[in-house]
C-alpha cells in the first residue's frame, strides 16, 4: 500500500477516535434545568439577622422536576465579606429535620470540601449523583465555620420550616434541640439533569407569587401547583417551574428586595433552561404609592407598561416565550384606594390588549368575585383582600392552559 494512502487511513482513524471520544464525552455532560429557586434578598434587621458563627444549616426546597444528578447554587449576592461553606451536603428529605437513609451525599466545589465565596458572587456544586424523584423535598446541608459577616442573603418567606444547629453536622442522619429558621439563607437554586426536553418557567412576581398566606410547609403555592399539573400531563414531565417572588417586591423601584427590572437578569434570564416567564408585577408599585409611599415613589399605567413591555422585550431577546398575567383585586385590602384601581385596571386592559405578551394569563378573571368583580372571590381569599389561600393558588394554576409550554 502506498505510504501517502497509509498515512491517511492513520488520520482517518485517529479522527474517528477523537471524534468518538468527543460524543462520548458530550454525552455524559448533564443539562442543567433549573428544578427548585428562590430570589435572595438583604437580610436588614430584626430576628432575621443571626449569628452565623460555627453552625450548621439545614434548608428543606420543593423541587419542581426531578433527575439523576444534581448541583446546588450558593449566593452571597449581597454580602460584604467573602462566605466560608465547608462539609456541604444534600440528600432526600425524610420530614422535618431528617434525611432519608442512603441519599446522604456530600457536595463538592471544584473538588474540594469547602468554597469562599466572595462578595456579590454564586458559586455551584460539583455535580453530585442522586435519584431526585418529582416533586420531592430535599436537604440542603452545610457547615459555616467561624467568620466575619456584616451582611447576610437570604429569601425571606419561605414558608418551610429550615434548621439550625450549632457545630457541624451537616451530614447526620437528623438534627435535634436545633432552631427552626423560616427563610432560605444562603443558597438559592437546585439544577438537575434535565435531559434534551428538560426547560423550564420562571415565575417572576411579589408575595402573590411568593405564596405569603399559603399553609406552612404545604407547597401550596400557585408555582408549586403548577408544577403538579406538569408532572401529570404526558410530555410535560421536564419541564421545572421557578418561583422568583419576592415578598413585598415592585416593578419599577425598589422596595422589599431589588426591583423586578433590576432583577431580571439574576432572577429570569441566568436560570439554567429557562424557556418561559410569567411576570405577575405591580400591585405594590400602585398600592405603595396612592396609601403608604414617598411622593417620588408615584407611578402611573404607562409607566407600569412600559416595565413590563421592557420585561418582555427583554426576555424575547433571550428567546424566552413571555407571559402576562393580569393583577388580582384588592379592594378591601390595607393600601386599597380608588386611584390606584383605575391604575389596575388600565394596567390590566393593556396586558390584554396590547399585544406584548405571548399569551394572557387573566388571574383577575380567575380570583375576582362574579358578584363584586373589585374584590378577591371569598372563596379564594385569605383573609386581607389581597393574597389568596390555598384554594385561590390552585385556582390560579388550575386557570393556566398548559399548551402554552408546548
Amino acid at each position: 500500500m502506498p505510504k501517502r494512502r497509509i498515512e491517511v487511513l492513520v488520520f482517518a482513524v485517529l479522527l474517528l477516535t477523537v471524534s468518538g471520544a468527543s460524543r462520548a464525552q458530550n454525552a455524559k455532560r448533564p443539562r442543567w434545568v433549573g428544578a427548585w429557586a428562590a430570589a435572595p434578598v438583604l437580610a436588614d434587621g430584626g430576628f432575621f439577622v443571626h449569628s452565623f458563627c460555627n453552625v450548621t444549616l439545614r434548608e428543606i426546597a420543593h423541587v419542581s422536576i426531578g433527575g439523576l444528578q444534581v448541583r446546588v447554587r450558593f449566593t452571597n449576592e449581597f454580602g460584604l465579606d467573602h462566605l466560608t461553606i465547608a462539609d456541604a451536603h444534600i440528600a432526600l428529605s425524610a420530614g422535618g429535620a431528617a434525611l432519608e437513609a442512603g441519599t446522604d451525599r456530600a457536595l463538592t466545589f471544584d473538588g474540594s470540601a469547602s468554597v469562599s465565596i466572595p462578595p456579590g458572587a454564586v458559586v455551584y456544586s460539583d455535580p453530585v449523583a442522586l435519584d431526585v424523584p418529582p416533586l420531592s423535598d430535599v436537604a440542603v446541608s452545610f457547615y459555616l465555620p467561624p467568620q466575619v459577616m456584616r451582611a447576610e442573603t437570604f429569601h425571606e418567606y419561605a414558608d418551610q420550616d429550615n434548621f439550625m444547629v450549632d457545630g457541624d453536622h451537616a451530614g447526620a442522619a437528623s438534627l435535634a434541640d436545633g432552631k427552626i429558621l423560616y427563610s432560605w439563607y444562603f443558597f438559592d437554586g437546585i439544577d438537575v439533569d434535565g435531559g434534551k426536553d428538560g426547560r423550564a418557567i420562571v415565575t417572576l412576581g411579589d408575595s402573590i407569587t411568593d405564596g405569603a398566606h399559603s399553609t406552612l410547609n404545604g407547597n401550596d403555592r400557585w408555582p408549586d401547583v403548577l408544577a403538579e399539573r406538569l408532572q401529570a400531563e404526558h410530555g410535560m414531565e421536564h419541564i421545572g417551574v421557578l418561583n422568583e417572588g419576592i415578598g413585598g417586591n415592585r416593578l419599577l423601584n425598589d422596595g422589599y428586595g431589588p426591583s423586578a427590572l433590576a432583577r431580571l437578569d439574576r432572577d429570569v434570564l441566568a436560570q439554567d433552561g429557562a424557556k418561559y416567564i410569567i411576570v405577575l408585577e405591580s400591585i405594590n408599585d400602585i398600592g405603595r404609592f396612592w396609601r403608604l409611599s414617598a411622593p417620588e415613589d408615584e407611578v402611573t399605567a404607562e409607566q407600569l407598561e412600559a416595565g413590563l413591555k421592557e420585561i418582555a422585550e427583554t426576555s424575547h431577546e433571550h428567546g424566552m416565550k413571555v407571559f402576562g398575567a393580569t393583577l388580582t383585586p384588592y379592594q378591601g385590602a390595607a393600601y386599597y384606594s380608588a386611584k390606584g384601581e383605575e391604575v389596575r385596571e388600565a394596567v390590566n386592559t393593556w396586558i390584554r390588549e396590547s399585544g406584548t405578551f405571548d399569551a394572557v394569563i387573566d388571574f383577575d378573571k380567575i380570583t375576582r368575585d362574579p358578584e363584586d368583580p373589585l374584590r378577591f372571590n371569598p372563596l379564594y381569599d385569605s383573609g386581607d383582600h389581597l393574597h389568596p389561600n390555598d384554594a385561590g393558588y390552585k385556582a390560579m394554576a388550575d386557570g393556566i392552559d398548559l399548551a402554552l409550554f408546548k
